[in-house]
């Protein structure tokens, strides 16, 4: 039992979720979004057990830099493109790809003086309106850089789904029209399908698809489950029981005497904080497990202890309390502090001890 609160990753379960995945979607390449150090999962020890990747996709450059210097030689795309001019003489020396989604990146691009061409994924605003060529725009940004040296041929195109994680939301179908209406004849392999446009989208599937959340074994769905995908969560996020104590009908717990005991009962005191990464917000009754029971949270979460109602149960000291993993969703405690799974997996802190397993 680790002293410290623990993030246990499975490995076995990232490898079930790729082949789920690739049972979506069978005649696909594969780039694999490890951005935001793997949300969260860890960034090498995650990329060292995707074999079966074609690419890997991370944000920014110092990401990529993280895994040409650990080892990793597989094409790595960068999800936002390059910032700077001065960024391109690096992006090739370590043989990166860049998304291009500006006409100032295109410009920049065309006009460097570089040692070797790279591959470009040319994005297009197909109606999520962050990132990407306008629709407009298409033909100037493909015709400059398909007859620029700098740019290896064929281009890939791509775009990014804004609602695909609603099945129901009209926007997908537009994007996906926009898209095609924009790129008419243009020759490139095609990627569109994030993890919810794999899981809900069929038709969006393309050449590459760019799973993201689901690799994790997270349900990429609004209201999902990873169970719904037979996905598995590879993370287990845990801490343990420091004190148990007894407090009486009409004692207030915690900052803020948020919480009054209705009744007699006993608290488990778990070493789990904000300060590890544990959502400050989530409200009394989020529930977390120990020894394979629910329990409710009660008070507020502080920075390194949260209280949990035991009532009449037999708790020992140094008991494992699960804040999520595969019996507890983390959809569901992200849905009750009113945020989304990413968010709760990336606030891990560095004071979290990590463990990988296999099966």
């Amino acid at each position: 039992m680790s002293r410290r609160p623990l993030a246990q990753i499975n490995t076995s379960a990232l490898l079930h979720n790729v082949q789920i995945i690739r049972d979506l979607a069978p005649n696909c390449k594969i780039l694999a979004v490890l951005k935001a150090n793997a949300y969260g999962h860890g960034l090498l020890a995650v990329a060292a057990q995707l074999k079966d990747a074609q690419a890997f996709g991370v944000a920014r450059i110092d990401e990529a830099l993280m895994l040409r210097a650990g080892g990793i030689v597989k094409p790595i795309v960068l999800l936002e493109g390059f910032f700077h001019a001065d960024e391109l003489s690096q992006i090739v020396a370590s043989n990166l790809q860049v998304v291009v989604h500006h006409m100032a990146q295109v410009d920049a691009l065309v006009k460097a003086e570089l040692e070797s061409p790279i591959h470009v994924w040319l994005k297009i605003d197909s109606g999520m309106h962050r990132l990407g060529i306008a629709p407009d725009d298409f033909a100037d940004a493909y015709q400059k850089l398909s007859k620029s040296p700098n740019v290896l041929q064929p281009m890939r195109l791509m775009t990014h789904f804004a609602c695909a994680d609603e099945p129901d939301h009209p926007a997908t179908l537009q994007q996906l029209a926009v898209f095609k209406q924009t790129i008419g004849d243009a020759i490139g392999e095609i990627s569109i399908a994030n993890s919810a446009g794999v899981v809900g989208w069929p038709q969006s599937h393309g050449d590459w698809i760019r799973p993201g959340l689901a690799l994790y074994g997270v349900s990429p769905m609004t209201a999902g489950r990873s169970a719904q995908h037979k996905l598995r969560p590879m993370m287990t996020f845990s801490s343990s029981v420091i004190a148990v104590r007894p407090v009486k009908k009409g004692d207030a717990v915690g900052y803020g005497a948020t919480w009054i005991a209705p009744r007699d009962t006993r608290l488990a005191i778990v070493a789990i904080g904000y300060g590890d990464g544990y959502p400050r917000n989530a409200p009394c009754g989020t529930p977390v497990l120990i020894n394979g029971v629910r329990y409710p949270i009660v008070g507020r979460v502080s920075m390194d202890m949260t209280t949990v109602d035991i009532g009449d149960a037999e708790i020992e000291h140094g008991a494992q309390v699960v804040l999520w993993g595969e019996q507890l969703p983390v959809e569901e405690i992200a849905e009750l502090v009113q945020t989304i799974p990413y968010e709760l997996l990336c606030n891990i802190t560095s004071r979290v001890q990590f463990r990988y397993i296999s099966d």
